[in-house]
């Protein structure tokens, strides 16, 4: 008896533990069935509109155009790449002003150089024009010379005081030797007077490039001096005062 008493009470206790785990497990799954009902569903709720006055919009547009217009200034002020892009423009100029100088003073001291190249040219060719000057003078007061000496009388004159029986061939030889003499002078005086042609050819050449490189500088001389005039009185020009009002 006391056996199956036991067993009766066992039996009533797994039965309330069996009920109690399917009511539990029946309102869970109430809960979740709410639970998805209201998810399904959602409630939508429509926000409250603000409707600004007018001065308040003409406010807010005008604050929002002066913020862009400072952002749009600001931006352009502090722009890296434009003011890179400006210094390297200013370094170009910069560069190729020293470039032009250098080219100009290359070129003041390639003229100054054939200035003086011209200028002592000049001075040898009328070195050499007087040479051929002289030596025409000379050829020339002999050749005069020999004109007198061919005269009948003057060569009877040099032989008279040679003792000869033929007095005839003595004149002829001696006639012959003064022309010989004469025509060799001639020659080299119109070879003289050739080289002196040329030769003033050629001086009035260098004269003319010396006179034209003579003004390519003074024009260069006075060209630096008017710019060096210019930039002192950029640099040292004050201001001029602004005129007071009238009261």
């Amino acid at each position: 008896m006391r056996k199956k008493w036991i067993r009766w009470v066992a039996l009533m206790l797994l039965s309330f533990f069996l009920i109690g785990l399917f009511l539990i497990d029946s309102n869970a799954q109430r809960r979740r069935r709410k639970r998805t009902r209201r998810s399904s569903t959602p409630r939508i709720t429509n926000p409250t509109i603000y409707q600004p006055s007018t001065v308040d919009e003409m406010n807010a547009n005008t604050n929002a155009d002066t913020t862009v217009e400072s952002n749009t200034n600001s931006s352009t002020e502090q722009d890296p790449d434009k003011k890179t892009i400006r210094n390297l423009s200013d370094q170009v100029n910069t560069l190729t002003n020293k470039i032009n100088s250098m080219e100009e003073s290359q070129r003041l001291l390639v003229d100054l150089e054939r200035l003086s190249r011209a200028e002592q040219r000049s001075a040898a060719l009328w070195k050499e024009l007087r040479e051929v000057e002289a030596q025409q003078s000379d050829l020339q007061a002999r050749a005069e010379e020999l004109t007198y000496a061919l005269k009948p009388e003057n060569i009877e004159r040099s032989v008279a005081g040679y003792g000869t029986t033929r007095p005839e061939e003595l004149r002829e030889q001696r006639r012959r030797q003064l022309e010989g003499e004469k025509v060799r002078i001639e020659k080299q005086l119109e070879q003289l007077s050739a080289n002196h042609a040329r030769l003033e050819q050629a001086i009035a050449s260098a004269d003319a490039e010396a006179d034209r490189l003579r003004k390519r500088l003074d024009a260069a001389d006075q060209a630096a001096l008017e710019n060096a005039k210019t930039k002192t009185q950029s640099e040292g020009a004050s201001p001029a005062p602004s005129p007071t009002p009238y009261q």
